[in-house]
């Protein structure tokens, strides 16, 4: 073991990495088998673009309440626990969704699935802080994201292969596939979290014999010997987390109305779905490629210039999809858009945990995740409006201008890093409630 910061062990090995990334990428594989499943289950009911916006909505309503106390809950205790109750959520809101007669329930069991998912990611990205040293947290939350992007990669492939054109029976197919799926997630999470005497902010403390019993003589401790819990304010004040937030706000939302509305450009220029399954892969991917070479980008350019020029060219090829231009020409754009999205959501995870309190590093995360998903309820009820009033190809444009907006907060400058032993600034200026 290593010493890491706080003064606690990290485990020497990377095994730990690989068994979180696989069972992410079965996780995630089964989300981005169901979302477009959902999509073409609620064509199949009648829905129209708008009813669609509000089912994708619906998926980031739920989490959207879930995420700050679940952070809260974690950075004061474990974090894989988490994972095998994200894993039971997603299967049943995809097998669930699977029956669903109407809308409402549609909507519903696909609100269940995004709580799932999000029970997971906090505690997958929880995991990933705590047993990284900051120096590779980069590194490994960009591994860490590959796991969603190989399910981002074979999930729309696996729903558009079962989709026909009986929507209504093959829909339900590929949504009860997807449950399996994710309940294969389960073989791979095993010995995830470190847990370990004095583990510190690296790991779960687990207290000795003779501390438990030294514990229990001397009482209950007193108020300012507990956990201090950061407020949300201090928190959202900190140097860097706001701009992290909003920019894994942007990326996600553009991966999301792809994922959502794809299908939609899809059946209005004459696009079958598996071409449609085939054409999210590709996005997938280049996300994937660009994961994969994170560590040479990042020493060419460095965070700030590698996430302001990614998400400047991501929004210019996002709006580019509105155009009416060939499948062959829409899947050049939707390769190059892979590449550049793949940036912002693991140097924005980096961006929260170093700027964020020790003590509140998954509380951060949560509230990233928070704008995640208000994002997830904002873009799709509003693409559906748009794309009711001025056609499917408008929710594009929007989310171009949103990474646009990215790109300049990505030219903010970073927090001013901070020694293991000494408070960041942002943490020192923060006000701090006892338990």
């Amino acid at each position: 073991m290593r010493r890491g910061r706080g003064g606690g062990p990290r485990p020497t090995g990377r095994g730990w990495l690989l068994r979180l990334v696989i069972a992410f990428s079965f996780a995630q594989g089964a989300v981005s088998m169901a979302r477009p499943a959902v999509s073409y289950r609620a064509l199949s009911l009648g829905a129209d673009e708008r009813a669609i916006g509000v089912i994708a909505g619906v998926y980031a309503l739920l989490p959207l309440f879930a995420a700050v106390p679940l952070g809260r809950r974690t950075d004061h205790g474990r974090c894989a626990p988490l994972l095998p109750v994200g894993v039971a959520l997603i299967a049943g809101g995809c097998a669930l969704s699977g029956t669903a007669t109407s809308l409402t329930a549609l909507a519903a069991w696909s609100g269940v699935m995004g709580l799932g998912h999000l029970c997971f990611v906090i505690g997958a990205q929880s995991i990933v802080a705590r047993q990284s040293a900051p120096a590779e947290q980069d590194r490994n939350f960009g591994h860490f994201t590959i796991g969603a992007s190989l399910g981002q990669l074979v999930g729309p492939v696996a729903a558009g292969a079962l989709i026909g054109p009986d929507m209504d029976r093959s829909s339900a197919v590929a949504l009860v596939t997807s449950s399996v799926v994710a309940a294969a997630a389960v073989a791979s999470l095993w010995r995830i979290e470190y847990v370990g005497r004095g583990a510190g902010h690296g790991g779960v403390a687990r207290p000795g014999r003779a501390g438990r019993r030294k514990a229990r003589a001397a009482g209950p401790p007193a108020p300012a010997e507990r956990a201090a819990k950061v407020p949300v304010l201090g928190i959202l004040r900190a140097r860097g987390v706001p701009a992290g937030i909003f920019i894994s706000l942007a990326v996600l939302s553009a991966t999301d109305i792809l994922t959502a509305y794809l299908p939609v450009v899809g059946e209005h220029r004459g696009i079958a779905p598996a071409t449609v399954g085939v054409l999210l892969s590709l996005r997938a991917g280049a996300t994937i490629a660009c994961r994969l070479v994170m560590t040479p980008l990042l020493r060419a350019l460095g965070r700030r210039a590698l996430i302001a020029v990614t998400c400047l060219l991501g929004g210019l090829l996002c709006a580019g999809v509105a155009l009416p231009v060939p499948v062959w020409a829409l899947a050049v754009m939707l390769v190059l858009l892979g590449f550049c999205l793949g940036v912002g959501q693991p140097l924005s995870m980096t961006t929260v945990v170093q700027a964020a309190p020790d003590q509140a590093r998954s509380t951060a995360l949560a509230l990233r995740l928070t704008g995640n998903r208000l994002g997830q309820v904002a873009a799709p009820a509003g693409a559906g409006a748009i794309a009711g009033v001025a056609g499917v190809g408008a929710p594009f444009v929007m989310l171009g201008l949103l990474l646009l907006a990215a790109a300049g907060l990505g030219l903010r400058r970073d927090a001013p890093k901070s020694t293991p032993s000494t408070p960041s600034p942002s943490a020192g200026t923060a006000l701090v409630e006892k338990n």
